[in-house]
């Protein structure tokens, strides 16, 4: 269990958390939400000691251990598979210690505890983390430093899952995955065995991995039960409640404080007048809604082409002679709206690149209108804007001739007021630094709007005022996100970049989702669900046969388990020296944990089916 009582905290004189409580019961899933700025990522160092209180306490379970990514992201000359199993330092340090140890009851304890903590299939699980996040069996065999820092910190996530520290603390952990990365992390979150609280502004993310929403705001955190979805509604009826309150509160104020002014002066109403001062005086008020509004994004309107403004016949693109994708045929309209999906590697920036002429074709024919104006915006932009420029310098550099007060006109539009157009960009927000990114991509009212992940900087709101103006725009839309609300809100049409082809998905988003992680399609909600036949005697006694075939089976697994772990805390297996028995032993142990498993399996699907079935287990 994690409680924070009446804690405080101030940076640079500005209170960012004051006499703030909660209390998160082990092993719940939490999402941290709260708009940029609020101080969630200081919360996190607060929470694991590199900040230290203002005021109030942190309580955490005794030996407790605390994970995170590493700020620090490997580089260097290990392979990614035994990157990822260093970071079980328990189980490093066991097979360290196996390997040198020679008292006989030692060795007993170390080959217990590494076949209580699964050492032996270590590599298995490690191997399925880094597949789920993107790393091929080939790729997890090269070494860190092979990979750019994005990739790395992929690597820096998979360590601490690997690790299953018992408080897991995650700060947008979705930045660096593409969506199918971001599809298994949903997963993954959902099933972890202990307590994980992670900041994201993924609204998908937030409804699937989480059964709590903390919400930092006003320097205080208030714990609401249910996903986001279910935070948002509760919220948004809250606040509908505390200003119908206020403004039922203020007109009894203001009748009161009438009759007080009528009738204060006659003596045949004096006391009523008193009594209702004296109501008045102590009447709490009850505080307004001041909720500050999110600045909208507005892209300017493009003037109609005629269709199609793009289309690509025979298409082959790549790098240095080795193309990525093959024989493209595709075509663009104006009024498109198109999300681009596949796995990092396979080729979406590539036909970004290639869209927006950053690529010529190497085969085929790109043909375009004449006329076409195309607006690219990619998460490496922000990086390269000019940080000890404004923003006001950004807008001058590509409109010379323009009045300043236009140049302010256009950053007020795109949500860049007065304060931050003069200062330097080197001191605004990720978020801040995207909005001016999507201003100058847009600044030439293009016709068709490329975006590579656009919204990493951007907090809930902002996701939503994007969403809102990508609809209102009036231009070709081709989109790049790892964010799925955006993709389902966005897009109309999906394209899968896949295997050197780009083609038309013709199915929805849910349905990829389920196809990335092997799941069957969701029966149809809508289609009368056909009546239960009640099963036969005969069959409900076959169903029984067969529960009580997998308890047996399971019960002398179980007995196997013990008797294979008897013979392994045996010191005279070490005494003799027989690494090829005790492998033997470890390696049939193994097998029937496995077994085990599958067996456990089995036996819930044998319930399941006597009960559907009407029987009585």
């Amino acid at each position: 269990m994690l409680t924070l009582k009446n804690i405080a905290f101030s940076m640079m004189g500005r209170p960012l958390i004051d006499d703030a409580s909660v209390m998160i019961p082990a092993g719940h899933k939490v999402g941290l939400v709260g708009r940029n700025g609020t101080g969630k990522t200081t919360l996190f160092k607060l929470i694991r000691g590199e900040l230290a209180l203002d005021g109030g306490e942190i309580e955490l379970p005794n030996r407790a251990r605390i994970g995170g990514v590493s700020q620090e992201v490997p580089a260097g000359p290990v392979s990614l598979l035994d990157t990822v199993l260093a970071a079980d330092t328990e189980r490093a340090s066991l097979l360290a210690e196996a390997d040198t140890a020679s008292d006989p009851h030692r060795i007993a304890e170390i080959q217990m505890r590494l076949a209580d903590i699964e050492a032996h299939s270590a590599e298995a699980r490690a191997a399925s983390i880094l597949s789920g996040l993107g790393f091929d069996t080939e790729a997890q065999a090269r070494a860190c430093a092979d990979f750019s820092g994005g990739w790395r910190m992929r690597v820096a996530l998979a360590a601490v899952l690997f690790s299953e520290p018992d408080l897991l603390l995650l700060d947008e952990p979705t930045n660096y995955l593409d969506l199918e990365g971001t599809i298994w992390l949903e997963s993954y979150l959902a099933k972890y065995p202990h307590t994980v609280i992670v900041i994201s502004h993924d609204r998908q993310l937030l409804n699937r991995s989480v059964g709590a929403i903390l919400h930092l705001h006003d320097r205080k955190l208030t714990l609401y039960q249910g996903n986001y979805d279910t935070f948002d509604r509760t919220r948004r009826m809250k606040l509908m409640q505390q200003a119908a309150a206020a403004k039922k509160q203020e007109a009894a104020r203001e009748h009161m404080q009438s009759f007080v002014d009528r009738f204060r002066a006659k003596a045949s109403k004096a006391r009523q007048a008193q009594s209702r001062l004296k109501a008045l005086e102590k009447m709490q008020p009850i505080a307004g809604v001041v909720e500050t509004s999110v600045a909208s994004f507005n892209f300017p309107s493009p003037e109609p082409l005629s269709p199609p403004i793009l289309r690509l016949e025979g298409v082959d693109v790549g790098y240095d002679d080795n193309a990525v994708l093959r024989k493209l045929d595709l075509r663009i309209d104006q009024d498109d709206r198109i999300a681009l999906l596949g796995a990092n590697g396979q080729g979406k920036s590539t036909l970004s690149k290639l869209l927006s002429e950053r690529l010529k074709p190497m085969a085929g024919v790109r043909h375009a209108s004449s006329k076409l104006r195309i607006g690219y915006f990619a998460q490496h932009q922000v990086d390269e804007l000019h940080l000890d420029e404004t923003p006001i310098a950004h807008i001058q550099r590509l409109r010379p001739t323009e009045a300043p007060a236009k140049i302010r006109a256009r950053l007020a539009a795109g949500g860049i007021h007065a304060e931050i157009a003069d200062t330097v960009v080197g001191r605004l927000s990720g978020g801040q630094k995207a909005r001016l990114s999507l201003l100058i991509a847009t600044i030439d009212a293009p016709h068709m709007f490329i975006l590579d992940e656009p919204t990493n900087h951007l907090d809930i709101e902002s996701r939503e005022a994007l969403v809102h103006a990508l609809n209102e725009y009036e231009g070709a839309v081709i989109l790049v996100s790892h964010d799925p609300h955006l993709i389902e809100c966005v897009a109309e049409r999906l394209w899968l970049v896949k295997d050197g082809a780009v083609k038309p998905y013709e199915d929805d988003l849910d349905a990829y989702q389920r196809m990335l992680l092997g799941q069957k399609p969701a029966n149809d909600k809508n289609k009368p669900e056909k009546p239960k036949a009640k099963a036969s005697r005969s069959a409900l006694q076959g169903l029984k046969a067969d529960v009580t075939k997998c308890e047996t089976r399971v019960a002398k697994l179980e007995e196997m388990q013990s008797n294979i772990d008897a013979r392994l805390a045996n010191p005279h297996l070490y005494e003799r020296g027989d690494t090829e028995e005790i492998e033997k032993w470890q390696k049939k142990r193994a097998e029937v944990v496995a077994g085990l498993e599958r067996a456990e399996a089995l036996w819930m699907t044998a319930l399941e089916k006597l009960e559907k079935a009407g029987g009585d287990a």
